[in-house]
């Protein structure tokens, strides 16, 4: 049986690409491969936050949502997002609403 949490990760992910990209942070080219052997959170050592975004996050919660397995119990990616994002000139607020939208998933009941 299909998560009933699937529906919304799967258009809030979708938002967040939106917005990565209206951010104009998505990028074509992705880290080199030792990059993602990072084991600190957020690959934080490798990628800047929002790169991690793009090549981590969404395309693992894509692929699960797709291959119908278990999402996770929780997540909790906005507070990261609210240091992390600073240094971007463009106001984040859409973004970091996406991702605290994102962790409710995970905490609120449907």
């Amino acid at each position: 049986m299909t998560d009933p949490r699937a529906h919304a990760l799967s258009a809030l992910l979708d938002d967040i690409e939106i917005e990565l990209r209206n951010l104009e942070v998505w990028s074509g080219q992705p880290p080199p491969p030792a990059a993602f052997a990072s084991t600190v959170p957020f690959f934080a050592d490798q990628m800047n936050f929002e790169e991690w975004l793009q090549w981590v996050l969404l395309p693992r919660f894509r692929a699960l949502i797709e291959g119908a397995l278990p999402l996770p119990e929780r997540c909790q990616v906005a507070p990261m997002a609210e240091e992390s994002l600073k240094h971007i000139e463009q106001d984040t607020q859409a973004i970091i609403d996406l991702l605290h939208q994102l962790d409710a998933v995970f905490t609120d009941p449907l």
